[in-house]
């Protein structure tokens, strides 16, 4: 029952995610991918979409992106929550009070190889832009290969 409006700003990428919605039989419940890159604001939602959102999710995005992309992520999606509702992020996280695994400790300097601007955040530092931007963490729940999903609830 639930319809999920998936996106990415890579037209390779909508192919593909069309392709697996097709594969599953889901063609006539979820829309085609929309072309959203977080830092090109206002997204292109309609009005009527936008009326339907009960929360946001966004997985493995903010450690192969700029940190504004993350900053860019919060702020735009206020706009489109109501109070309560969420916005969670699934991905490696690291923590100040705990230490880091070794992959994802060597998965981190990877991506400073392929791209100085990315890597896997501080929680503490995704945190406050939540915080800045009206969100509160809601939970964290520890996921497989020392990922993350953290949900945040807007104020």
């Amino acid at each position: 029952s639930i319809i999920w409006q998936t996106s990415d700003p890579e037209l390779l990428h909508r192919k593909s995610i069309n392709s697996w919605i097709s594969h599953q039989g889901l063609s006539s419940k979820m829309p085609d991918p929309l072309d959203i890159d977080v830092e090109k604001r206002p997204w292109p939602i309609s009005n009527e979409l936008s009326s339907l959102i009960k929360g946001i999710v966004c997985i493995n995005m903010i450690h192969i992106s700029p940190w504004r992309c993350t900053k860019a992520l919060f702020e735009e999606s206020k706009n489109y929550l109501n109070r309560n509702q969420f916005l969670m992020l699934y991905g490696p996280f690291l923590r100040k009070d705990k230490l880091t695994s070794e992959s994802n400790f060597n998965f981190n300097r990877s991506l400073k190889l392929q791209n100085p601007l990315w890597g896997i955040r501080y929680l503490e530092n995704v945190n406050d832009i939540a915080i800045k931007n009206g969100f509160e963490q809601s939970k964290i729940i520890e996921m497989p290969a020392n990922n993350l999903s953290v949900i945040y609830r807007l104020n």
